[in-house]
Formats: C-alpha cells, sequence, structure tokens
C-alpha cells in the first residue's frame, strides 16, 4: 500500500505573516513538520506542496522535498491533489504546515486505518476535551457514533451534545479515489455554512473514520502560539 505524506504549504498568512518559514532552533517551521513526517515508518514519501520562491529557496538549502504549485488553489486539499495527480499512490496523509511537532506515530496509526479496504477517509481527534474548548469558536470539535466514524463536526455544539464530542485534529488521510473524487464536487450546503471543509465529504456520502489519541498536535497560529506551546 503505497502511502505519501503531503505538506500543503501556502507561504502567507494573515495572524502570522510568513509563519511556516519562522525560524525555530535555526530551522523554518516547515522543516519540522517535513522532519517529524519523516520518522514515521508508514510513509513511502514525503512531499511539500509550495506557492511561493521563497519557501523554494528555503527548502532548497535543506534538501527538503517539494513541488511547487498554483497560487489559486483556495484550500490544502485542492494544493494536495495536484501534486498527487499523476502518482501511483492509494494513501495520501495530509500533514499541516504549523504543526512543528506533529507526532510521527499518529501519522502510522492513521495510516494503518487503511488496511481495512473499506476506509475511505480518516481524521484524528485527541480525548482532551473540556470546558473551555467546547465553547471556544478556535476548537473544532467531532461527534462519533459508535463505530468511531465522524457524524458532524461543530466550532460551538450546543450543550446537550457537548458530551460526545473530541478534539478534532487537522491531519487527514484519503485513498487516492477519494481525494479525487473530493476535490472534483462543489462546497456542499454544510460547508459553506460552518466553514468546514470536511463537511464536503459527510454530504456525499464519503464516511470519515476518526482515530483518538491522548497526544494532541498543537498548531501555530499566532506568535503566541509559538510562545505557548515551543516556549520560544
Amino acid at each position: 500500500m503505497k502511502t505519501i505524506a503531503v505538506i500543503p504549504a501556502r507561504l502567507h498568512s494573515t495572524r502570522f505573516p510568513k509563519k511556516i518559514l519562522y525560524p525555530i532552533d535555526n530551522k523554518p517551521m516547515i522543516a519540522h513538520v517535513f522532519d517529524q513526517a519523516k520518522k514515521a515508518k508508514s510513509l513511502d514519501d514525503v512531499i511539500v506542496a509550495i506557492d511561493a520562491d521563497d519557501t523554494a529557496d528555503a527548502l532548497k538549502k535543506l534538501k527538503i522535498k517539494y513541488v511547487m504549485t498554483s497560487k489559486d488553489h483556495i484550500s490544502g486539499t485542492d494544493r494536495i491533489a495536484e501534486v498527487i495527480a499523476d502518482q501511483d499512490v492509494e494513501v495520501i496523509i495530509n500533514i499541516q504546515a504549523d504543526e512543528p511537532q506533529v507526532d510521527p506515530n499518529l501519522i502510522d496509526l492513521l495510516v494503518s486505518q487503511f488496511e481495512d479496504e473499506t476506509i475511505e477517509m480518516a481524521t484524528v481527534a485527541g480525548m482532551n476535551m473540556d470546558a473551555k474548548k467546547l465553547t471556544d469558536s478556535n476548537t473544532v470539535k467531532v461527534l462519533l457514533d459508535r463505530e468511531r466514524f465522524a457524524v458532524n463536526f461543530r466550532r460551538d455544539p450546543i450543550e446537550s451534545e457537548a458530551g460526545g464530542y473530541y478534539h478534532h485534529m487537522g491531519i487527514y488521510a484519503y485513498r487516492k479515489s477519494v481525494l479525487d473524487k473530493f476535490t472534483s464536487l462543489e462546497p456542499s450546503k454544510n460547508e459553506i455554512k460552518f466553514q468546514l471543509e470536511q463537511y464536503r465529504a459527510l454530504d456525499n456520502g464519503i464516511r470519515i473514520k476518526v482515530v483518538l489519541t491522548e497526544k494532541v498536535n498543537k498548531g501555530i497560529d499566532t506568535m503566541d502560539d509559538l510562545k505557548k506551546n515551543l516556549g520560544n
């Protein structure tokens, strides 16, 4: 089962400009994400999908594999689809470019779900939900059924459902055929309503298996996140 990870790395970000190139221990943030992904035993390759010459220059110096993609992509998923369009691969892992501490063991666990041939798409959720996260609009929550497939995703779940939600993490895995289908579909009604891309899968009958973990990857959205999560 050939499996590759693609790290969509758009350079420009609003809250933390050019954050993927911000130096952490003398290496850009994106290099730490790449290095962590390379530690996963289940991956045949890791590719960074970029959109800017500045990123290319930084990655060349570190001999990190990358593909230059269109600046016009709306989402990281579309950027990944461009990279893997002509690749002979079965499973693709989508790793966020702002998670320098992504756990390689979690990547392996996610990939292992596809040993079940019925699994089309998978993601990860943390079991660390608390009252603060439930009301935090920056924390995406996922509600699971008994078989640990996603029922819905919310930023602000209603109180009666709160006990069944987990902390959704932005790492995904897809079979190539499913990713091709996903990116060919128009944004769905719930995707637009909730501003959550994963609803495009649910609204079109693509089930999302959810792997639960006690360890939550910490994304870096702001400079405050960097200081808090990495101690810089």
